[in-house]
């Protein structure tokens, strides 16, 4: 099929843009709405027409240059101003709760803001072909982080250092490396995660003496070997101005910008009544042990993932009572209905949303508020649909740009019942 010249409408999930050619819609990427384009044809998927901007016939006064190549580290967005990402993705949250939440938005959700640069303090990297670094979007060709501008100039550092070390080893295994690092990065601590037996011994060794890791080590069949230093990482969160102390292992789910994580914490709290919680999905705890350190009410927090519910046990620790931690699937604990009776439900879930026991289960016992915490604009909007079935409204809408230049919206939304 050849060129053709399209007129953006909108935006959609997942960072293209909608168009209409011969009465069909266009996913487009690399445009802005209200730009007219000449756009190349891919390869249909399902009979959805997908297409790529090679020309911009007319611009978008928040066109900008995306710098080198958007596609490494997922930058959808990178050639669009800033504040014209966020306004997108505040219509993208919109948008997706009219469509799949039925919901009519009284006014489009504020997006938080990130600085562009520097943000990420989580990052996992493919090593391939002697090289470390993101896939290229769309392949399995390996590309320089810092092209993205997520990492900052010391983590990409120790990236390069490994990379030359698996280079002059002349070794080329495959597998990922995990970099965790706090907030002020004064801490960070990496894990290298190959196929046994292709590191030898001196290769290990200068892999975790590598510049800047505090704390380092090698994962082979599932194992963590070879450590040095610790693989946790520390971060403090401000809760009413007393300091509260979180861990997480290098291995384990934490929110990924350092900018944003204390307004984070701060927007989801705020919202979160006095009283008993049930912190579902609670990861290393940022939601729930927050909720018991300000000494608001006594917290259930269930995480399933070993990793991130040993962090959880340590986080708890120093609150004692006013936190119960259950090291099992959500699925099972809301079997048990009356674990969630008397309490506000927040919960945090993978991409993949809510379970339908988990959504059974509140609709059942009718806590008198759900907070919702979710990475995928699409599946939050799925559940509030079936919550707003089970008798709750949506209170309050918020978005966070946690990756800025990326298509990602994270989204907070409140639910109380009728």
């Amino acid at each position: 099929m050849s060129d053709v010249e399209l007129t953006i409408e909108r935006p959609a999930a997942g960072g293209r843009m909608i168009a209409r050619h011969e009465g069909r819609v266009v996913f487009v990427a690399g445009a802005i709405p209200g730009e007219r384009v000449r756009a190349r044809f891919e390869r249909p998927r399902g009979g959805t027409l997908f297409a790529a901007t090679v020309e911009v016939l007319e611009a978008s006064t928040d066109r900008r240059e995306p710098g080198d190549e958007p596609s490494c580290g997922g930058r959808d967005f990178a050639h669009i101003t800033l504040e014209r990402q966020r306004a997108i993705k505040s219509e993208i949250v919109v948008d997706a709760f009219r469509r799949l939440a039925q919901v009519q938005l009284e006014a489009p959700p504020v997006v938080h803001g990130s600085p562009e640069e520097a943000y990420r303090m989580r990052a996992r990297l493919h090593v391939a072909d002697g090289r470390v670094g993101f896939y290229r979007e769309g392949s399995h060709v390996i590309c320089d982080p810092a092209c993205s501008r997520q990492l900052r100039d010391d983590t990409l550092g120790l990236v390069h250092a490994l990379s030359q070390v698996l280079s002059d080893a002349g070794t080329a295994p495959r597998g990922s490396l995990e970099i965790a690092e706090n907030r002020d990065a004064t801490e960070r601590a990496v894990l290298l995660d190959v196929a046994s037996g292709l590191l030898s011994g001196d290769v290990v060794e200068a892999v975790l003496g590598a510049s800047g890791a505090t704390g380092a080590g090698v994962a082979r069949a599932g194992q963590l070997v070879a450590e040095r230093g610790s693989p946790l990482v520390t971060d403090v969160i401000e809760l009413g101005g007393v300091p509260v102390t979180f861990q997480r292992h290098v291995r384990g789910f934490f929110q990924g910008n350092r900018f944003l994580l204390q307004t984070l914490v701060d927007r989801v709290l705020s919202h979160v009544p006095d009283g008993p919680l049930a912190d579902l999905y609670a990861g290393v705890g940022l939601f729930g042990v927050a909720h018991a350190a300000r000494g608001a009410g006594q917290v259930l927090a269930v995480e399933g993932d070993a990793t991130s519910a040993a962090d959880l046990s340590a986080n708890a620790a120093p609150f004692g009572d006013a936190i119960a931690v259950v090291e099992a699937s959500v699925e099972s604990v809301v079997a048990r209905r009356s674990t969630l009776a008397g309490r506000t439900v927040l919960v945090d879930p993978p991409r993949t949303g809510l379970a339908v026991p988990v959504i059974d289960a509140i609709a059942a016992v009718r806590p008198p508020r759900v907070v919702y915490v979710s990475c995928d604009v699409a599946t939050i909007a799925r559940d509030v649909r079936r919550l707003t079935s089970a008798g709750y409204a949506p209170q309050a809408v918020e978005a966070f740009d946690l990756f800025p230049g990326t298509a990602h919206i994270e989204t907070l939304a409140i639910l109380a019942l009728r």
